[in-house]
């Protein structure tokens, strides 16, 4: 899965000169937390987040009164609080990639570029759908976690043991395991037995975990 097959396309975008006033309240009409900046040109010179928008805003300790406090954040423009040093990411990339990235940087969306033009923006949330998506959160089936031992075929022993019972699996993870020598297994199954499945998965695995209906 690449990038630019989960990203939002043609994303909202901001410019430099934008009131921060405005540009908040902009930001919470649409139901977003980040706009990519654009100059007249379309070329991207910044990213700036509700946090960077709300930091901008005067201390609630300030012995202005309210009408000073909302005309000097009124004043305030976009270029002044936007992130310069903008990160982003290629929409030919692995998702995984842009998920490391996030991850990386502590931050929580990224502008995708196609030849050096802004053609989308993935976030967190993308991320998180694709997650669910690749561990069938939303598809009913036997759910188990496999403590198994790290070893070449295992996964096709693993598929094999499934389709000798007839059974069908609806989605499978691998995550780090407790040493280099191991690896945790998620495995999500329909048209098996589980007593049966449990039983017949024994011998190829080190522990099983956790045997769930979801």
């Amino acid at each position: 899965m690449l990038v630019r097959e989960r990203m939002s396309k043609h994303p909202l975008t901001v410019k430099p000169d934008a009131p921060v006033d405005a540009t908040l309240k902009r930001m919470r009409d649409e139901k977003v937390r980040r706009f990519p900046v654009v100059d007249e040109d379309g070329n991207l010179v910044g990213m700036v987040s509700e946090k960077d928008l709300l930091y901008a805003a005067p201390s609630p300790a300030t012995s202005l009164s309210v009408y000073e406090m909302h005309y000097l954040y009124s004043r305030i423009k976009v270029a002044e609080v936007m992130q310069r040093n903008v990160i982003s990411v290629p929409d030919d990339a692995p998702i995984e990639e842009a998920a490391r990235i996030m991850v990386d940087h502590k931050i929580g969306g990224l502008p995708v570029m196609r030849n050096g033009e802004l053609v989308g923006i993935i976030t967190e949330t993308d991320i998180f759908k694709a997650f669910m998506e690749m561990l069938g959160a939303r598809d009913p089936g036997l759910r188990l976690t496999l403590l198994c031992p790290e070893r070449r075929g295992l996964l096709a022993q693993l598929a094999s043991v499934v389709a000798e019972m007839g059974g069908n699996i609806i989605s499978l993870g691998t995550f780090y395991g407790e040493d280099a020598t191991s690896t945790f297994i998620t495995i999500k199954v329909s048209g098996v037995d589980q007593e049966v499945l449990v039983e017949r998965l024994k011998p190829h695995v080190l522990e099983i975990c956790d045997v769930r209906q979801v």
